[in-house]
């Protein structure tokens, strides 16, 4: 079953995910797309090198030079102090989201058992008659 989202997802919300996954684990830009796609996110490479740029820039995540034997050097991020604080912060925010969207579907849920009334005759003008008499009157 995939669990991939078909909708839009609440602004910079890749931001909070890339905190989580650099705090399981260091990763870099091609690594973290890939296990974005494991939290049903399909973001485009470019999305997420600006977002870890973001990141970098307000002091959430560091990043080096990792040098292989067995390939290019890769620009890692790691997770900051301040990094972690913003995680814990995206937490209470995204919870404080998930109950707002919960309270929607169970109402969403309620208004679809009701069922659909036709719409009431509207009651005619409180001066029908007299419309009705000044119409006449002005059509012979």
């Amino acid at each position: 079953m995939d669990c991939r989202p078909t909708g839009p997802l609440p602004k910079s919300f890749l931001q909070p995910c890339l905190l989580l996954l650099i705090k399981e684990e260091p990763g870099y830009g091609y690594d973290l797309v890939t296990r974005l796609s494991e939290l049903g996110l399909d973001d485009d490479s470019a999305a997420v090198y600006r977002t870890l740029r973001s990141l970098e820039q307000r002091g959430e995540v560091y990043s080096y030079w990792h040098t292989s034997s067995t390939g290019p050097a890769r620009r890692m991020y790691g997770l900051t102090p301040a990094g972690d604080e913003a995680l814990s912060a995206s937490v209470t925010a995204v919870s404080e989201t998930h109950q707002a969207i919960e309270r929607y579907l169970c109402r969403h849920a309620l208004a679809q058992a009701r069922p659909c009334l036709p719409r009431a005759e509207e009651p005619p003008p409180r001066n029908a008659k007299l419309l009705r008499d000044l119409a006449r009157r002005s059509h012979p």
